[in-house]
């Protein structure tokens, strides 16, 4: 799944279409009916950690939700939703295992609407999210860069196409997309390309008993930040993977999230530039200083694990004897 800064990216690329309105469609989406986002006004682009957010108007002066079609269907979700939220609200037992500790699977909370038509008065924000070789393309389309498992030599098909009356068009590959009833409720402190990121809520999470290589992919603290960031930061961090945050001490734990944000900006500032970033130890088989790199999946136990990149003599594992107060080599 692509990162924080790509998506950034991604967002830089579809803003200049704000303010358009799409002419022609294609794709082969089938959860959502391309030919419903003919003659809609793409008013506004937002980007919130790995989730791109697009809205659309119609054409048409909008109606009443109430007079939609739709409108039934939309208040029933309303409705599920708020009776849902009562529920864990009043019954902790419905909250998901472990409670505050729970690593979550790499979602935001973000509530959405599957369908393939926007409700008529409603505003149509398109939630997108992207897949591990997800991308928009401008004004081109996807080309094949080797054969595939038969030989074949075929162009990626795009799961939406848009064609705007400003001549130019989207492609969207390997995404999923939805329709939201309402507009994104996002926190920026959250998210590690913002400038309201929030560092004392960041360091109060790492500083939990949990393996730090969890946290760091806990979107509600690290919107962003994904396998590549991870394994950047806690190598440069001089920190094991699974070094409980709580051993660690608040210096190092600083210099940790220091490095989560350095590295993601300077990925950003690359994309714009068209460089690509520079990584020590992701995918690598020695580190910079020559020593042999450890792969393995980590994850919490019944969950996602993700693949690992670490050198056991420049992140030694702390033993719960050592002093917190260790500093970063």
């Amino acid at each position: 799944m692509p990162e924080g800064p790509l998506v950034r990216k991604f967002h830089h690329l579809v803003s200049p279409f704000v303010g358009q309105q799409v002419v022609k469609t294609g794709g082969s989406s089938k959860k959502l009916n391309p030919t419903s986002f003919q003659s809609l006004w793409l008013q506004d682009t937002q980007v919130h950690g790995k989730k791109l957010f697009l809205r659309f108007d119609p054409d048409e002066e909008t109606v009443s939700l109430h007079n939609s079609p739709l409108s039934e269907p939309l208040r029933k979700g309303e409705q599920k939703d708020k009776a849902r939220n009562h529920q864990e609200a009043s019954d902790p037992s419905s909250r998901s295992p472990g409670g505050d500790s729970a690593v979550p699977s790499g979602d935001d909370g973000l509530q959405c609407m599957g369908g393939d038509t926007p409700a008529g008065g409603a505003e149509r924000w398109l939630q997108v999210s992207f897949g591990l070789f997800g991308s928009i393309w401008v004004n081109e389309f996807s080309r094949a860069k080797k054969a595939n498992k038969r030989g074949d030599w075929r162009d990626p098909i795009p799961r939406l196409v848009l064609h705007f009356s400003g001549s130019g068009f989207l492609a969207f590959y390997n995404c999923q997309m939805a329709w939201r009833f309402s507009s994104p409720v996002v926190s920026p402190t959250s998210d590690i390309l913002s400038e309201k990121f929030h560092r004392g809520q960041a360091l109060e999470a790492l500083g939990r008993e949990l393996p730090v290589c969890y946290t760091l992919l806990d979107q509600r603290y690290f919107s962003g930040l994904g396998n590549i960031i991870k394994n950047e930061a806690l190598f440069r961090a001089r920190i094991h993977p699974l070094s409980p945050g709580s051993l660690l001490g608040l210096p190092r734990l600083e210099a940790l999230v220091d490095h989560v944000v350095a590295f993601s900006a300077d990925w950003l500032q690359g994309k714009f530039q068209g460089t690509q970033q520079h990584t020590q130890i992701y995918q690598k088989e020695q580190c910079p200083a020559g020593h042999q790199v450890v792969k393995e999946s980590l994850g919490p136990p019944g969950g996602f694990q993700r693949l690992t990149w670490w050198c056991p003599q420049c992140q030694p594992r702390l033993s719960a004897d050592e002093p917190k107060q260790v500093q970063p080599s």
